[in-house]
């Protein structure tokens, strides 16, 4: 998006002008009678990333959105993607592009209740023109991804307002567009069916790696399902940047008055704080792995193999009494290690970290070490101070 604008009223080119020269959406609104719905936003959004477009209500963020598709059209202003200009599409191309490139699910459902779920979720690939047995098979898998394979033939008023929104979200999956709009999309949902929800686009996400844009006013869903965040005011983007960055370095006084009540230890992960781990391998013996702790001022070391995924841990204690008996590393390796995955939430690190006495392994998905967490930095992280301030070491 470039200088992306929507301005509402009579005559609202007159505004573009009034914006550069730096006249406020109120001084506007007061002596022209026109009314500034999104002002000149540029950002960028990556291919398979979740962007969220977050703000109060009116600060311009669903009318944002419905310019990147067309619904609204915008003032001035480009939205290139793949570098074609939106902007300039004609009506064929357009509706191309909402058909098979972007589509969009709200906060209402808007299922068709004459309709079965498998009829609702074909709908999109019925108006494409697509053969009945062909878009049959696209909607069925759609719904195998939303958990829903077993309520084809239901009607949506049978359904939970949650398994209603998987429907939705199905009928937006079941084109396989490159860019998802998600518009508030849970917001009409119960609390806990929400979070239901958040993890199964959180899940989804992990394998379908869609570009999606999420339009919320809740800094919570916000921070816990975005890779980036853009916060808005009065039409305006006030600050771009990732749950850590909004909620560490906050651009002014209004994005620090929005995250001043955020519980960090039920948003900042794992990934958030750990530091790189000292390691060695087995083969090293432990004279040296006794001289690395010495030389880095370290207390322990964590053995990996070659692949990096971890075996163990060797304390400085062990390494010399190995020294002295003449034993291996491998035999004073303490291979009961405590771990965690780089997305567990802080709040859940706290028993953990309190109860070893050596730091936690952080370790991915293939059980390679990626990371150690100790004690101070979990709580440098919550008082906001950066990690080196705590004066711990591993």
């Amino acid at each position: 998006m470039k200088h992306l604008t929507k301005v509402f009223g009579n005559d609202p080119k007159r505004a573009i002008s009034l914006l550069e020269q730096g006249w406020t959406k109120e001084r506007i609104a007061k002596e022209t009678k026109l009314t500034v719905g999104v002002n000149r936003v540029s950002l960028s959004i990556e291919p398979g990333e979740i962007f969220v477009i977050m703000g109060l209500s009116g600060s311009g963020k669903s009318t944002l959105v419905r310019l990147f598709n067309r619904l609204i059209e915008p003032t001035a202003g480009e939205v290139l993607v793949n570098g074609q200009n939106v902007v300039q599409l004609r009506p064929e191309e357009l509706r191309q592009l909402r058909r098979k490139t972007m589509s969009m699910i709200f906060q209402k459902f808007a299922l068709f209740p004459h309709r079965t779920v498998l009829q609702n979720v074909e709908y999109g690939l019925e108006v494409q023109g697509m053969g009945k047995e062909e878009r049959k098979q696209l909607a069925t898998q759609a719904l195998e991804l939303v958990g829903l394979a077993g309520y084809a033939d239901s009607r949506p008023d049978e359904l939970s307002g949650g398994m209603q929104q998987r429907v939705g979200l199905a009928r937006g999956l079941a084109t396989a567009p490159d860019i998802l709009l998600m518009d508030e999309a849970f917001s009409a949902l119960d609390p806990l069916i929400r979070k239901d929800m958040q993890d199964e686009l959180l899940e989804l996400q992990t394998r379908m790696k869609k570009t999606i844009i999420f339009i919320t006013h809740d800094l919570a869903e916000a921070l816990r399902i975005g890779d980036r965040i853009a916060l808005m005011k009065d039409g305006a983007v006030v600050q771009i940047g990732t749950p850590e960055e909004i909620l560490m370095n906050p651009a002014n006084a209004y994005v620090a008055r929005f995250v001043e009540d955020v519980d960090f230890s039920k948003v900042l992960t794992a990934a958030h704080v750990m530091i790189r781990a000292e390691t060695i391998t087995l083969d090293r013996g432990p004279r040296v792995a006794l001289q690395l702790m010495i030389d880095r001022g370290i207390s322990n070391l964590y053995v990996v193999d070659k692949a990096r995924q971890l075996m163990g841990v060797i304390t400085a204690e062990d390494a010399s009494a190995a020294i002295k008996s003449g034993h291996t590393l491998e035999a004073v390796l303490i291979r009961d290690v405590p771990i965690v995955s780089p997305e567990t939430v802080l709040s859940e690190l706290f028993d953990v970290v309190s109860s070893t006495k050596i730091p936690v392994a952080v370790i991915d998905d293939r059980q390679r070490l990626v990371g150690i967490i100790i004690r101070g930095a979990v709580l440098g992280a919550l008082s906001g101070f950066p990690e080196d301030e705590t004066g711990d070491k591993p």
